[in-house]
């Protein structure tokens, strides 16, 4: 009976091993038809090239004309306006982030407050003006940018020797007229579209721009006084040109609210421009004086008055041959041509500070000081 149940036992151990191989067999041809799709799939991924020239025998790829291009930012399809990529838009884009001026803010803010007073007795009404940001942009940028029509107002910085640019929107010029030629309050501005603008309505947002204009040199009055005055406006924005498309400008957006009515008044200010006051606008607060600290000043004196220094007699000078000194000897006599009632030179270095004459005191020659020798300034 062991003999017959040990033989079952075998049988049916050897019939669940043969089902398990059958089945680690079928585990291991999925598998291999997985990894056989996989590697179709990611040959089929890699994007091919120029047949034979995509590998130079070293296994090194080798880009085709279209990539470098692609790579570099020249692709011909980027050409007619779409963003740039590549090389060609970091070099772009390297202009943008310029230096911060801190006291720009404090400039524009007292420009806002200003602006509230001034249009509001411009136009007795209420008038709310709000500064939106004030950011760096490049000028071909915004003047690609500008949303036409606008009115271009192109003012100069009289003692900077400079321009800038003061854009008025649709909107607002169309408020401005409405409220100074005595339309109704609560009915938005009528517009009208795809027409120049009127003699009237130039002189009347002239009259704002002028008014805009003043409370910014204003603004600019505690820092560094300053006069801009209107110069032309353009509604063209190719011909209201002021700096080189490339070069850098400050931009400060500025809302004004009338009511229902209102709109948006952009001023654009070149770094170039602002060049003569640049350290000035560098402060963080009004008055601060950069690489100046009292404490450190101070400390710094007293340790200066501490120094010792050394002050050399000159008793005589004298030019004479390099041979002749040669052939000196012990005991040869030099002649000067100093008296005893003659003035000495006391240096320190090679700088003159004082000027006496010569005496002795307690078996010592002594000079008393009578003449401080001012510095010589430099020709340059």
């Amino acid at each position: 009976m062991s003999d017959t149940g040990s033989e079952e036992l075998e049988e049916e151990m050897s019939e669940e091993e043969k089902a398990m191989m059958e089945q680690w067999e079928t585990m291991a041809d999925d598998d291999d038809d997985a990894g056989d799709a996989d590697a179709t799939v990611e040959a089929d991924a890699v994007p091919a090239f120029d047949g034979a020239e995509e590998d130079d025998g070293t296994g090194t790829r080798i880009l085709n004309q279209d990539e470098i291009d692609s790579l570099l930012g020249f692709d011909d399809d980027n050409a007619m306006g779409a963003e740039t990529s590549g090389v060609m838009a970091l070099i772009n884009s390297a202009m943008v982030n310029y230096e911060r001026l801190p006291m720009l803010d404090i400039v524009f803010d007292r420009l806002v407050r200003l602006m509230s007073t001034s249009l509001r007795n411009l136009t007795t009404d209420n008038v709310e003006v709000s500064l939106d940001q004030v950011s760096t942009v490049r000028f071909g940028d915004y003047m690609n940018s500008i949303p036409l029509p606008a009115m271009l107002s192109v003012f100069k910085a009289e003692e900077w020797d400079n321009n800038g640019l003061l854009v008025t929107d649709s909107a607002l010029i169309y408020s401005i007229v409405d409220v100074l030629l005595g339309g109704r309050k609560g009915t938005p501005a009528i517009r009208v579209e795809g027409r120049p603008y009127t003699t009237i309505e130039s002189k009347l947002v002239e009259k704002m721009v002028q008014v805009t204009l003043g409370d910014l040199s204003s603004a600019f009055d505690p820092l560094s006084p300053v006069s801009f005055g209107l110069d032309r406006m353009e509604t063209n924005p190719r011909f209201a040109t002021i700096t080189q498309s490339n070069n850098a400008c400050v931009l400060g957006r500025l809302r004004v609210d009338m009511g229902d009515r209102g709109g948006r008044v952009e001023i654009l200010i070149p770094y170039a421009t602002l060049e003569p006051i640049r350290e000035l606008l560098l402060q963080m607060f009004m008055g601060e004086k950069f690489g100046r600290d009292s404490i450190w000043e101070s400390h710094l004196t007293q340790e200066l008055y501490k120094t010792d220094i050394q002050l050399q007699a000159i008793l005589g000078e004298k030019s004479t041959l390099l041979g002749d000194m040669l052939n000196w000897k012990v005991g040869t006599q030099v002649m000067f041509n100093t008296r005893t009632e003659d003035a000495l030179e006391l240096r320190c270095g090679h700088f003159p500070m004082f000027r006496g004459p010569v005496g002795q005191k307690q078996e010592h020659i002594a000079v008393r000081i009578e003449n401080y020798l001012e510095p010589e300034k430099d020709d340059d």
